[in-house]
């Protein structure tokens, strides 16, 4: 398979590297307009060839299908751009619904796949959490709290010059777009909203660094979710109770509890699990693996995909009502 990667930015490579090592003899293109980052993908081997814009690349590297992994602003208009060369996307995250109508029907017409990121969804201690609210059957609360100091997310760049200084695809809107798809499809629909956002940190971002929700599930679940840019150390705390279900998760692998027989007992989700120590502990390689095996899958006809733009729109939703309450 020849795969196209539009973004060669710190998840370009990334997508490029994991690609590679689910099947070696796949080989990749790059697309960036930055001529620096093209020569560093094809200096660290993650391309077989590289390109400033989409039509070079796909006049001089005819490919099977293409990946998206540029800044989000621009991800609709790159959606197009491909679909319209008839390739299958695999798009990261949006964080915003711009071409959402579209590109679906574009892709539709095209009769090519149109899929989706969510990572967390790839996750296997969330989809343990899914497992056991859903044998339950009860009712349950949860409290979620992820905060991550803005400054430590790209330390190599000041975080006001790429998308999470922007208000529309802020840092707090990021830590939302990738936990609330996990979270709709735990624990259901979101039929009851309440927002608090504020300040306090001296980052001087043009939207509130922090944000407390409280959602009312239809299933009868209720959370309590604090998403911020301000904790100096990065964290992912979650836990889920109930009358005879008690959950908790601190965001990594080796951090899944659940409470039987008087304590906290260790639930052991993955047998290996690979980390970059570039990034945080709870930033896990193997989901990143397996959603990009679920998109060769889906090209192939054989499995369908977790997430999707449909499916999307509620996140967007309550994402679009957390940055009305800001501008307040």
């Amino acid at each position: 398979m020849k795969l196209l990667i539009v973004g060669l930015g710190s998840m370009g490579k990334r997508r490029a590297r994991l690609a590679k090592g689910i099947d070696a003899a796949i080989r990749i293109a790059g697309v960036d307009t930055n001529a620096a980052r093209r020569e560093e993908a094809l200096g660290l081997g993650l391309a077989d060839a590289a390109y400033p814009d989409i039509p070079a690349a796909v006049a001089g590297f005819a490919p099977d299908a293409a990946l998206v992994c540029t800044a989000p602003l621009s991800h609709a208009t790159v959606i197009g751009q491909l679909l319209d060369a008839g390739l299958p996307v695999f798009t990261e995250l949006n964080l915003v619904e711009d071409g959402y109508d579209e590109n679906t029907a574009k892709a539709a017409a095209k009769g090519v796949p149109l899929f989706l990121s969510s990572t967390m969804l790839y996750r296997r201690e969330t989809q343990y959490i899914k497992q056991q609210v859903q044998q339950f059957g009860k009712p349950v609360h949860y409290i979620y709290h992820i905060g991550q100091y803005l400054p430590d997310w790209h330390p190599w760049e000041n975080y006001k010059n790429f998308f999470v200084g922007q208000a529309r695809t802020g840092g707090v809107r990021e830590i939302l777009g990738i936990d609330l798809p996990w979270l709709l499809d735990a624990f259901g629909p979101v039929e009851g909203l309440t927002v608090q956002v504020d300040s306090i940190s001296g980052l001087g971002l043009p939207y509130p660094d922090c944000a407390t929700l409280l959602l009312r599930h239809a299933s009868g679940a209720q959370g309590v979710l604090a998403a911020d840019v301000v904790s100096p150390k990065a964290v992912r705390n979650f836990e889920c109770f109930g009358d005879g279900l008690h959950l908790f998760w601190e965001g990594n692998p080796k951090a899944l509890y659940r409470f039987a027989d008087g304590e906290k007992q260790a639930v052991d989700t993955y047998g290996d699990f690979t980390h970059d120590p570039r990034y945080s502990d709870n930033i896990v390689e193997n989901a990143y693996v397996d959603e990009l095996a679920n998109f060769f899958a889906v090209l192939k006809g054989e499995e369908s995909p977790r997430w999707s733009f449909e499916k999307d729109r509620a996140a967007i939703a309550i994402m679009d009502k957390v940055q009305e309450a800001g501008e307040r």
